[in-house]
């Protein structure tokens, strides 16, 4: 049994699968899931072969010196924003052995947000030392804390399984 739902488990096995065969890894950088990603990839058996390294960075002072998080950005557009997931997952890939890494930064709630960035606003971003980069906007709602993370580590998954496509 596995504290993540299925359909969770099947996305992080089909990576786990395919990281396998291809020789990749993958390192993740989390804010609003507080590690969740890596632990979804961790809970399949194996995946130590394949699952680099997790920087879990919820403040802003851990997103400058764990990753490179510029300080003008987060002041400029703040932790919640395009350019933060960027660079979170530029830092995450160039901190690691990871052909792939993948960023999230978000308000899961259910305080914290504002008009400008609501409840359940996410920045994703997934880059590739081949060249890729996805970057994606959710706004999942005010769907409850649970439900935002649990809908970010499914849009994240997919985004590393993205990028990983020849």
């Amino acid at each position: 049994m596995s504290i993540f739902p299925d359909d969770i488990i099947a996305q992080a096995e089909a990576i786990i699968r395919d990281f396998t065969t291809a020789g990749l890894m993958v390192s993740t950088a989390e804010s609003c899931t507080g590690g969740l990603i890596a632990g979804a990839l961790t809970e399949i058996s194996g995946s130590s072969a394949v699952v680099d390294r997790g920087f879990v960075t919820y403040t802003n002072t851990a997103k400058m010196e764990m990753l490179g998080v510029q300080e003008e950005t987060l002041i400029r557009l703040g932790a919640v924003s395009e350019e933060t997931a960027r660079q979170m997952v530029h830092g995450a890939l160039f901190r690691s052995h990871a052909a792939i890494a993948v960023a999230v930064t978000g308000i899961a709630g259910p305080g914290g947000g504002s008009a400008e960035k609501p409840v359940g606003l996410v920045h994703l971003a997934a880059k590739s030392r081949a060249g890729g980069l996805v970057h994606r906007k959710m706004l999942y709602g005010d769907i409850g804390r649970a439900e935002v993370r649990l809908a970010t580590i499914r849009t994240a998954l997919g985004m590393i399984r993205e990028l990983a496509q020849p």
